[in-house]
């Protein structure tokens, strides 16, 4: 980001009005209500929002900061699946209609009121194929999975979803049309599982899992390209964003470490309140949403919002 300092020095100017588009250190005297104003560089940070109603780990989410669903997972002690749905407000957590088939590990892409959830473990049977679709108050069924897999990275919509990798590992990716899964031939170029995902059906990113935990590809809705690795490897973490602007948080062992990406390269961010493992995402980068997953003392239901940094206008002097 290039700084008022850099281009133009310490010079302070006398304007009527605040600068349409002032730049991150630009200081200048606002002549007509007689104040000393300059343009600061806020922080990224993560603060609390309201809790889930059900706590739970390796559950699936999308939708944005303010209209956020979460679906499925595993209860404590880890031994019983969820199909609990709950809807998020940006304050707080709400019933939504249940998952036809609980389970673990599942993928979702989508909104609030138009979502897809894919794919999961359902023990003692295993990995499933089966996709239910969300109209904002019911699941209903949908065409399976040509394979049955869990712990995949996700993107997309409702009307066209991405599956890549699971466990297996596998490189396998399958694209969603709103009615039935095709399998692509553009695979992964580093199988593996318990991996995250964000963007859409045709500009995705795949990032972390295992056994490959810092491994990045993008996919241009027909192949995968591996890009500049994330900075610390990890599996079983969320994001949140697109293939341009990407969020990257969390991850086993409860990790809470937080990176973004601009397309080219990952830097780190501020950390999660909470490290955890098994968190779900949704949102942007400027704006994201983490929710659920594990920590040392067993599964959680904290939410939290992360807030990009960004630039503000502050006032230097009162008169």
């Amino acid at each position: 980001m290039t700084t008022f300092k850099e281009i133009s020095g310490q010079l302070i100017r006398t304007l009527s009005s605040d600068p349409a588009n002032p730049l991150e250190g630009q200081i200048w005297y606002n002549s007509t209500i007689g104040v000393l104003k300059g343009q600061e560089l806020v922080a990224a940070a993560w603060a609390s929002g309201g809790n889930l109603a059900t706590a739970r780990g390796t559950l699936a989410g999308d939708g944005t900061q303010t209209e956020a669903l979460a679906f499925g997972g595993t209860q404590p002690p880890g031994t019983t699946d969820s199909s609990a749905t709950e809807e998020y407000n940006g304050t707080s957590w709400g019933p939504g209609g249940n998952l036809s088939t609980a389970r673990r590990f599942l993928g979702g892409a989508g909104t609030q009121t138009a979502t897809v959830a894919f794919g999961g473990r359902q023990p003692p049977v295993g990995n499933i194929a089966n996709t239910e679709e969300y109209n904002g108050s019911a699941w209903s069924g949908g065409n399976n999975l040509n394979t049955a897999i869990r712990a995949m990275a996700t993107a997309g919509t409702q009307t066209a979803a991405l599956s890549a990798g699971g466990t297996g590992p596998t490189n396998q990716t399958e694209e969603y049309d709103g009615s039935s899964w095709t399998i692509s031939a553009g695979t992964l170029n580093t199988a593996r599982g318990y991996l995250a995902g964000c963007g859409t059906q045709t500009a995705a990113l795949a990032f972390g899992g295992f056994p490959s935990g810092n491994a990045t590809e993008e996919y241009n809705g027909t192949s995968w390209t591996s890009v500049n690795n994330m900075g610390t490897s990890r599996s079983g973490l969320g994001g949140a964003g697109i293939q341009t602007a990407a969020l990257a948080f969390g991850g086993d062992p409860a990790r809470i470490n937080t990176e973004e990406y601009d397309g080219t390269n990952w830097s780190n961010s501020a950390g999660l309140s909470t490290g955890r493992a098994g968190i779900a995402g949704a949102g942007t980068q400027a704006s994201g949403l983490g929710f659920g997953g594990y920590s040392p003392a067993g599964n959680l239901n904290a939410t939290e919002e992360y807030t990009g940094a960004f630039t503000s206008t502050k006032t230097l002097t009162t008169s």
